[in-house]
């Protein structure tokens, strides 16, 4: 399917094989038999909030904060096998999607599809494809992993698919991914750490709220989950991550602005 005109533009020709049942068997095998046992082996899982899910129905955007390799098996293990069955992960396409065989992989255990770095752009026919055959969203709206644990301001695109698809966002807070397994790791510390995926109420953009807007309130919405665990259990908030982005920030600029002064005060005297 191929929509032209400055409208969406579909890169895939069968959408079909996101919802097929054969599809779903395989990541039976490969997440609850394969992932899960792994991950759930390797960290110490607590799930929250799981009574908001009671009422929530496919086709939905699931969205969270992005600081780690284990976000998306984290948020597709603790997920109710009603609403994970059939549930598709937004993946970088210049990452996941560059060669065969790490396509292959991300579309058996996530039941990926590629999405451009900033945002959905060229690709948000496929999401909005797969939302009317009632196949949920996963996305991560950073647009890439946080490299602090610091959260960057979420992109528009899965606010403005909620509002045009009519479907809700299910908030979901990742707390303690960062440390269990940062930015450049390749596997999860010894030790079992303890990481937190805390799920929200599914909302709905207000009468009136436009993409832009929607999209900051569940920013907020993450945040305010991710801190509220975060303080009962003695991890950092996102207040402070970012104070320590802040003061890393401030004594590079110190240390720079000290070489400079050492090396104008070592350079040799000019002859007048």
């Amino acid at each position: 399917m191929i929509r032209s005109g400055g409208r969406d533009t579909v890169a895939e020709d069968n959408t079909s094989k996101y919802s097929s049942a054969g599809g779903a068997t395989g990541r039976f095998v490969a997440q609850q038999l394969v992932m899960k046992p792994y991950i759930w082996s390797a960290l110490h899982v607590h799930e929250h909030g799981r009574r908001n899910l009671d009422t929530l129905k496919p086709p939905f955007i699931a969205v969270a904060n992005h600081s780690s390799h284990l976000d998306a098996p984290l948020v597709m293990g603790a997920l109710p096998r009603r609403l994970s069955r059939n549930l598709a992960a937004g993946a970088a396409a210049d990452y996941f999607f560059d060669k065969w065989y790490t396509a292959a992989a991300t579309r058996l255990f996530f039941n990926a599809f590629p999405v451009d770095r900033k945002g959905l752009r060229n690709r948000k026919g496929v999401a909005g494809v797969l939302l009317s055959e009632g196949v949920p969203l996963l996305l991560f709206p950073e647009g890439t992993r946080s490299r602090t644990g610091a959260m960057k301001n979420f992109t528009p695109g899965h606010a403005a698919l909620s509002i045009s698809r009519n479907v809700p966002v299910l908030p979901i807070a990742l707390v303690g991914a960062y440390a269990a397994m940062p930015y450049g790791t390749t596997r999860p510390p010894s030790g079992r750490p303890h990481v937190h995926v805390v799920f929200g109420r599914p909302l709905k953009a207000a009468p009136g709220e436009i993409a832009h807007q929607f999209a900051e309130r569940i920013y907020r919405y993450v945040v305010e989950l991710h801190d509220s665990t975060a303080r009962a259990y003695g991890m950092p908030t996102q207040a402070d991550f970012h104070r320590a982005v802040a003061l890393r920030k401030a004594a590079t600029e110190q240390a720079q602005l000290a070489q400079a002064e050492e090396a104008k005060n070592t350079e040799p005297p000019t002859d007048e």
